[in-house]
């Protein structure tokens, strides 16, 4: 199959991918979206919402369209690494043997990750970004494709600890995850209050995303837009040479190159799912707030007056 007809396939199979997911959720057209985009550009995903907006509903669902296999993390203060790696143990022939945990999925559903302590957080990180885990000196390749979809309550901070920079930094998208609109919540009460309960049928096998995958890498990109996704993370950065005022003036440290090469990644799949064999600089502007939100830290004058990271991005664009 050509790179061109792999193209026109990846449109479809998106629009298929969606509709089997849209049985279940209603509404968060964007955030759906975003999800697909982050998992077909290799990428993890961190989704921030208030309780029972159905985060941990999308993530299953998307699993069971993409026809993966999906382990459920409840993350909790008193949680292990073995707990997310897995352990060693003795067996019946006084032999130890590697026994998997939950990580060894494609799909991994880390519930509420601010709640668990560092240490536990910190077995993710070789995870996300080498797809294998060491356990006992032995490192353990995980499954492809491998994705970390998180959720984190931004309520209730009493007895969390939150994410540091350098495992914020690895999560490709920070999604916001709203309320829904009137309309969409009554379609929500419709569908969830009676004995009806839809089947979600699989869309793609491991193999076929692992090419899609594979095809976006391998679009072309145009050095203007290489140009601009570049600029638009240097920009972030107060003290470099043409950062604008709000940030020299409401942020200490800005989004550094991983935030470049997502940019262009995500442009890339953005382009492909609305049909296009290459992106341009709409495709970086559609991605660039979830991508760059959590990489920007502010300082105290922003906090003091009120000034959103979402508000920094959106003037920088």
């Amino acid at each position: 199959m050509s790179d061109t007809q792999a193209v026109e396939q990846f449109g479809t199979q998106y629009r298929r991918l969606k509709a089997e997911i849209n049985k279940v959720i209603i509404g968060q057209d964007q955030v759906v979206d975003l999800v697909l985009l982050g998992i077909f550009s290799r990428g993890h995903c961190l989704l921030v919402g208030v309780p029972g907006l159905a985060k941990t509903l999308l993530v299953n669902s998307v699993a069971q369209a993409l026809g993966l296999s999906f382990n459920r993390i409840q993350f909790t203060p008193d949680l292990m690494p073995s707990d997310i790696i897995g352990s060693e143990i003795l067996d019946q022939d006084r032999r130890f043997r590697f026994v998997r945990g939950p990580i060894f999925a494609n799909i991994i559903l880390a519930d509420e990750i601010n709640r668990t302590p560092p240490k536990t957080q910190a077995a993710l990180l070789e995870a996300m970004q080498e797809k294998a885990v060491t356990a006992a000196g032995a490192t353990h390749p995980l499954q492809e494709p491998f994705f970390v979809l998180a959720t984190q309550n931004p309520i209730e901070q009493e007895g969390t600890y939150p994410l540091p920079e350098a495992q914020l930094d690895r999560f490709m998208f920070n999604i916001w995850v709203d309320y829904p609109t009137y309309a969409e919540e009554l379609q929500v009460v419709k569908a969830t209050t009676g004995d009806h309960k839809p089947v979600i049928s699989p869309v793609l096998t491991a193999e076929e995303i692992i090419g899609y995958q594979a095809l976006v890498r391998r679009i072309p990109v145009a050095d203007n837009v290489l140009e601009y996704a570049v600029k638009l993370a240097t920009r972030t950065r107060p003290g470099v040479a043409g950062a604008p005022a709000i940030i020299t003036d409401h942020v200490s440290w800005g989004a550094g190159p991983r935030a470049s090469q997502f940019l262009v990644v995500g442009a890339k799949c953005h382009a492909l799912a609305k049909g296009r064999f290459s992106p341009d600089i709409a495709d970086v502007q559609a991605v660039a707030l979830p991508i760059l939100r959590h990489r920007l830290v502010r300082n105290y004058k922003a906090e003091a007056e009120g000034i959103t990271v979402d508000r920094i991005v959106e003037s920088i664009l």
